[in-house]
Formats: C-alpha cells, structure tokens, sequence
C-alpha cells in the first residue's frame, strides 16, 4: 500500500493533474471518480496505473480488477494519501492514469465542432460531452483553448474523451483538414445578433460549426474561414448566451434538421 505523498507514483499523478506539458510528455491523463475510471475501461481505453482506496465501493473494485486484467498497475493507496492527489473535493477512492490515445477520425466526416479559443474548462467539457450526444464526428481545439485533458474538463465532458475524436490544430491546418477533402466541409461560424437564423440554415450538408470563445468571441482566423454566419433568434432581453448553451442549441438544431425525412 502507498502511505507516503511523496510516492514517485503519487508525485507523478499530481504533475500529470496540474501541467498540460507533462500530460503532454508522459503520454497520459489523470481520470478520477468510479463513473469515468469505469467509461473509460468499458471503451477498452488504455491505462497505465490505477490507484484505489481499500475502502472502494463492489462497483469501484469490478473496475479496478478489470484495468488490472488489462495491464494496468494497481496499487492501493491510504485514504489520506489519495486525498492529497485528489483533484476534487473529497476523493472518490479511484483515479486512473490513461494513455493519451488518439480516436481516429472517420473517413467521411460531416459534422465536426471547432472550438476557438475556448478557455473555460466547464465550457469546454460541456461542449466535448454535447457534441458526443449530438453525434458530432469529433472536435477541433485551436491552441489557445483550454487543454482537453484537465482535470475540470474531463469531469465536465462526462466521459466523451473516450468516445469523441480530440484533435488541437493551427488554422491553416484545420482550413486544410474541413476543406482539402473529398466532400469539403461548410464551415458555420456561431454569432450573436447576425446571420442566418439557425433553423433557416442547411444543416444537412457535411458542416463544421466554429464556437469561439467566451470573452472575445470568435477569432479573425475563424472569421476568414468560415463560409457564412448562424445565429440564435433569441426574443428576450438577453444580448448572447455563453458558448456551451449556445453550441448545444446549435449541435441539436442539426440533429433536428438531418432525422426529417427528405421529401
């Protein structure tokens, strides 16, 4: 059992929790919580080292067997010890460090998301976990957004990291990767107060659908890309919705739009 905090192991799951460069060099993410240890084992999504409390629910130990079945190392930890490399509040008694492992993207992509300059982690995992129930093919980050493998992001996508192609590009390759393609994409950038109206837009046709970020908005990149603008009709008051609401109205509007039969 690890007693100690300063544990190479535990050290190592803390630097893989704060820095966007060490996940980035050791090849891994810290995922904690029986829910999405458990969504990620059931996507047979690699794992490196599992660390568990004693006192881990029948549920959370399944989970933990299963990883280690799989060739994960597993180790149990002292509750006061996986509490300090706990990245929430009160430990929930397993974390896991998965392999960063790339999704492939599907050959014929029609709906992807771009998320431009989305720093929010809540935002960003509210976008990831949307586009996974939306159907999207996968999601584009531009470099100045969020990492995608923080900690409050992966809580806030519920698990879509294992489901959901994740890629971080520069613009002139993401023009290359929605245009330079059998059946180009339309590229749609989301836009307050101008455009056209969501549901007066085709959605059918293979599209990518830029969000910028929360403060600024979307970028002069995305600007030039885009094809055309699409806005929410919003009656009241309110000037603009933040990014996560605004893009799951849109991501679903296409859903609405493509399950209508074509006469």
């Amino acid at each position: 059992m690890i007693t100690s905090t300063q544990n190479p192991k535990i050290q190592a799951v803390r630097a893989l929790l704060a820095r966007p460069r060490e996940r980035r060099l050791q090849g891994g993410f810290v995922v904690e919580g029986v829910r999405l240890v458990e969504e990620g084992a059931a996507a047979a999504w690699p794992a490196s080292l599992v660390l568990y409390s004693e006192t881990l629910s029948p549920r959370g130990m399944a989970v933990v067997e299963r990883l280690a079945g799989a060739g994960a190392e597993a180790e149990p930890v002292a509750d006061r010890v996986l509490q300090s490399v706990s990245d929430t509040e009160t430990s929930q008694g397993i974390l896991a460090v998965f392999r960063l492992h790339p999704l492939p993207w599907p050959e014929a992509l029609d709906f992807v998301l771009i998320a431009d300059g989305i720093r929010d982690p809540g935002n960003l995992g509210t976008l990831m976990r949307t586009a996974s129930a939306a159907g999207a093919h996968g999601i584009v980050l531009t470099p100045d957004s969020v990492d995608a493998f923080a900690p409050k992001v992966l809580r806030a996508a519920m698990g879509a990291h294992f489901h959901l192609p994740v890629q971080t590009l520069e613009w002139p390759a993401i023009a290359l990767f929605v245009k330079e393609r059998p059946r180009p994409l339309h590229v749609f950038l989301a836009e307050s107060g101008q455009g056209l109206a969501c549901w007066q837009a085709d959605l059918r046709q293979p599209i990518a659908l830029v969000i910028g970020g929360e403060a600024e908005g979307a970028s002069t990149p995305a600007r030039r890309l885009a094809d055309a603008s699409l806005t929410i009709p919003m009656p009241g008051p309110s000037e603009s919705l933040n990014a996560a609401a605004a893009a799951a109205i849109l991501m679903f509007e296409v859903v609405r739009q493509r399950s209508i039969p074509i006469p």
